[in-house]
């Protein structure tokens, strides 16, 4: 399989995005053509979870009524949970401005293709899943394009939103410990004496504990 220089290839794909009508207006669609570019070269490649990820950010933006997530006053609105951790969640990440070290981006770890945008400041929230649906339905939005990749880059552009996603309105009560700001809570592990931020202490036969020291780590340590 031939592989495309970068330029050539958003130019290809951009260029067969022209002639179909996708149900947005001209003004998003400059935008989305932008968002991708960026994203793509923020995460190093162009591919088809970039595509999914930037439309599905600016859906869910869009349906909690934030027209600048990344930006002041908006980006202090705004928290997003990714359920996997693929390509598709850089791109979120791009066009919502949503960080870890924020703390408006968090991870939950589903294996699912699907993200949750809440605003703080009006509560609404909408969860946004990639149909499994959508992969099968390639070839016919890229019919003309013959190598799967590019049919799948091509095809999520073009395709309706109710076609590529699933959209439901959510509740999420988004724990006091868990907004972005400063520090509010610290506790000190009885065991190994460490600060443990942010209430994610747990509590084993009536000590207040860090997770490595009740056992519940992510990692073993070597002699």
């Amino acid at each position: 399989m031939a592989i495309l220089p970068f330029d050539q290839l958003v130019q290809r794909i951009f260029f067969n995005l022209a002639y179909v009508n996708i149900n947005i207006t001209e003004a998003c669609l400059e935008d989305f053509e932008t968002l991708l570019k960026g994203s793509a070269e923020a995460h190093g490649h162009l591919c088809p979870g970039q595509v999914i990820g930037v439309r599905m950010a600016m859906l869910g933006c869009e349906l909690i009524g934030l027209e600048e997530p990344a930006q002041l006053p908006q980006i202090k609105s705004l928290i997003v949970y990714v359920e996997i951790d693929r390509c598709a969640t850089d791109a979120i990440a791009f066009v919502t401005g949503a960080r870890l070290g924020r703390r408006s981006l968090k991870f939950v770890n589903n294996g699912i293709m699907a993200a949750t945008f809440v605003n703080l400041d009006n509560g609404k929230a909408f969860r946004i899943r990639a149909r499994d649906t959508s992969r099968e339905q390639v070839s016919s939005y890229a019919p003309d394009l013959p190598d799967k990749h590019e049919q799948q880059l091509a095809a999520y552009q073009k395709m309706p939103r109710h076609v590529l996603f699933e959209v439901q309105a959510v509740a999420v009560d988004v724990p006091y410990s868990d907004l972005p700001g400063p520090t509010r809570f610290k506790s000190k592990c009885e065991s190994c004496g460490v600060i443990i931020r942010d209430k994610r202490e747990l509590y084993k036969n009536d000590q207040v504990l860090c997770r490595i020291c009740a056992g519940d780590s992510y990692f073993k340590g070597r002699s």
